[in-house]
């Protein structure tokens, strides 16, 4: 059965409007899990359908340790003014930016991992398979890379603050919320004394 307290739950968890939230509920029968895994889904076809739409607008949105010792500055854009302008994409922004101070990941998506990081990460495993079987080399190493380089691809990151969701999930939580195609255009990183 779905109630109105299931709804604002379900609201609340993912800031879907009402609407979207009761549709899923009852779809799933009541079921919350359920609700959110229909949720999830209409959100990647949701964003899937806005993938060929122009960015015209956006917001850059910076986050400070509370020790000064980090600092992140990240570019989300979007299609309108409107949605650049609302205070809860801003935030999404920031969160964005903290999450990036927090976890320091090295790459915005798997395609800007270039052939040199691999070649280099790749010369370290080869150690890891020599005796292998030769059939089976190629495999372990590539699971090897990829397991390596899934936690410094931002992207692929359970989000922080809600590690159930990927940076990825969050932004198509966002073109479905917003109703506006979302992308995370760049982000910068610094840390006192590092390089």
């Amino acid at each position: 059965m779905v109630t109105t307290d299931l709804i604002k739950e379900l609201r609340d968890t993912t800031g879907v409007s009402v609407m979207q939230c009761k549709k899923a509920l009852e779809e799933a029968g009541g079921d919350k899990d359920k609700a959110l895994i229909i949720l999830k889904k209409k959100g990647a076809e949701a964003a899937a359908k806005k993938g060929d739409r122009t960015l015209a607008s956006g917001t850059i949105q910076s986050y400070i340790h509370s020790t000064g010792t980090s600092g992140v500055m990240v570019e989300l854009a979007c299609e309108t003014d409107f949605v650049a302008k609302n205070d809860e994409f801003k935030k999404l922004a920031h969160d964005i930016a903290m999450h990036i101070a927090a976890m320091r990941p090295e790459f915005l998506k798997k395609d800007d991992i270039t052939p040199e990081d691999k070649a280099l990460a790749a010369s370290v495993f080869e150690k890891e398979v020599e005796g292998k079987h030769e059939d089976m080399k190629a495999k372990i190493l590539e699971g090897k890379l990829d397991a390596y380089f899934a936690d410094r691809v931002l992207m692929n990151q359970p989000f922080v603050k809600n590690p159930e969701l990927t940076i990825e999930g969050l932004i198509s939580q966002a073109v479905q919320k917003f109703g506006e195609k979302t992308e995370l255009v760049r982000f910068v990183r610094y840390g006192l004394l590092e390089k």
